[in-house]
């Protein structure tokens, strides 16, 4: 529930094609997953095939000559110089999941998966199975490639963001998949903060997936198919359904509330503040280690919300707590939503017009050294706790070039007047390389 500054101007490579829909080419030029992943799907161990590269960078130029010719509206192209899916528009519905890698997989299983990933991420964000035999193509008497629960859909704007956690470089086994010297220096396990009460079964994992689309079954379809792909190599540790966006990305987007009904994300970067984004989320090139040069750091709060609590509580302490007018979302300084809060202006009675204690003055970067993140995060109702309470809150996503703004931010509000409402209970950070070539494959610079 950070706030950032507002923006400034660039798109990721993600912007949606537009003009008429790209033909599909034949079936024989887009084949379907390296030997590994299809024999993944049917239950069985046996190793990679050093065609599945090949699969993968072929699959890959088929769709890029595709789009390239002209794509749809809804389209997210995988490929590029940085991921979708972090300053793409924000999408309706969210399904994130992190995974742990299994026990005995070596360096070749790790490739093999991700090159896997990516060319069957690259397939379903343009509508596509994930293989050219797909849900109905292939054998009566095996299972389908491709869960088929999203046939017929379109691609709904689906982005697959893909990201590697600390413990992949060196965990109980040592340096099983021989990247240990490659693991970037801020790439740790987030630190303890206060009124943190995490569990472990909700946060961490080797490698995560954030799939969001404007359909949640396509979402859902995406992280379910990756999940089969993966088998014998990763399985899940856990995942998240979101939807209601509570942050914006575009002009165009309007500023969505949370489920404490306020707007959330006023002063979010955008995707068209190119210098905001190269200064604060982008890796940059001079940046260590090199093959994060265009790529991000995510985390993954998962942040409880002590809904019936909240509810109680009257309009003015609410808005006391935050900052802003729930109505419009102005400061309590005074202006519209837009207006830069001025923490110095005094209320009739000559107190300060935005409490200390408030969650957008200590959030906000005049106070924490113009440290700025881009948020993506999303709203989640898990049904009911055991005390017949809505288990409900925040998902809340952030990108950053590096950990340490995070962590600023966060250590800020440690005093934040809302901590009283809120309970973080599941954490995570990882490192989301650049995007990938068509002739390649997300996460290629790390073996480089």
């Amino acid at each position: 529930m950070s706030e950032t500054t507002p923006p400034v101007g660039g798109t990721d490579a993600g912007a949606p094609t537009a003009g008429a829909p790209a033909s599909p080419l034949p079936e024989d030029t887009r084949p379907g997953l390296s030997r590994r992943g299809l024999l993944g799907l049917l239950g069985a161990g046996a190793a990679g095939l050093a065609a599945g590269a090949a699969g993968g960078v072929a699959g890959g130029m088929a769709i890029s000559r595709a789009t390239a010719a002209g794509g749809t509206d809804g389209v997210h192209v995988f490929f590029g110089a940085h991921q979708a899916g972090i300053t793409t528009p924000v999408q309706d519905h969210l399904h994130f999941a992190a995974f742990d890698m299994m026990a005995r997989t070596n360096r070749d299983d790790l490739v093999s998966l991700l090159q896997d990933w990516s060319y069957a991420a690259a397939r379903m964000t343009q509508g596509l199975d994930v293989s050219a035999s797909g849900s109905v193509g292939g054998s009566p008497e095996a299972p389908p490639d491709d869960t088929g629960e999203a046939l017929g859909l379109p691609a709904s704007s689906l982005t697959i963001t893909i990201g590697v956690g600390p413990s992949l470089f060196q965990n109980a086994d040592g340096d099983r998949y021989g990247i240990a010297a490659r693991r970037p220096a801020g790439l740790e396990r987030l630190p303890a903060f206060l009124g943190d009460d995490l569990d472990p079964a909700l946060s961490d994992g080797d490698l995560c997936i954030q799939a969001c689309a404007d359909d949640p079954q396509v979402a859902v379809h995406a992280i379910r198919n990756l999940s089969r792909i993966a088998f014998g190599r990763a399985r899940i540790r856990w995942s998240q359904l979101g939807f209601g966006r509570t942050s914006m990305t575009t002009t165009s987007q309007a500023t969505p509330r949370n489920l404490f009904g306020f707007k959330d994300g006023t002063a979010n970067i955008l995707a068209n503040d190119r210098a905001g984004l190269d200064e604060h989320v982008w890796v940059g090139a001079s940046d260590e280690p090199a093959w994060m040069a265009g790529g991000s750091y995510l985390v993954a709060r998962k942040i409880a919300m002590i809904i019936e609590s909240w509810d109680r509580v009257r309009l003015s302490e609410q808005q006391r707590i935050i900052g802003r007018s729930k109505g419009e979302g102005a400061p309590l300084s005074g202006g519209g939503e837009f207006t830069q809060p001025d923490f110095r202006a005094t209320d009739a009675s000559g107190r300060t017009a935005i409490d200390a204690a408030s969650h957008v003055r200590l959030a906000h970067p005049t106070l924490n050294d113009g440290v700025r993140i881009m948020r993506r995060g999303y709203n989640f109702v898990d049904g009911n706790n055991q005390l017949g309470r809505l288990d409900a809150g925040l998902f809340f996503l952030s990108y950053q070039r590096s950990p340490e703004q995070f962590v600023k931010i966060q250590r800020a509000l440690s005093t934040d007047a809302m901590n009283e409402y809120v309970r973080h209970v599941g954490s995570g950070i990882w490192a989301v390389p650049p995007g990938a070539s068509a002739a390649s494959f997300v996460g290629a610079g790390l073996f480089a």
